[in-house]
């Protein structure tokens, strides 16, 4: 199985695109939950760690510090 690792301000692509037509996603909050952020509209979800795992197809963009 593919290793996706991800980390805080990732730009990540999910299973499903948002209502809205995008389907880029940033990070903007890790912990139990994460919290990520719609790149197209600016809305915010926040999902526990195991469902976002499961919901999440591969990160696009990886935040260099």
């Amino acid at each position: 199985m593919m290793d996706k690792t991800y980390q805080l301000n990732d730009v990540v692509q999910m299973k499903k695109a948002h209502p809205c037509g995008e389907n880029r996603w940033k990070i903007i909050r890790m912990g139990a939950d994460i919290r990520i952020k719609c790149e197209g509209c600016g809305h915010s979800v926040m999902i526990p760690r195991k469902k976002f795992e499961t919901k999440m197809k591969k990160v696009l963009e990886t935040n260099e510090q």
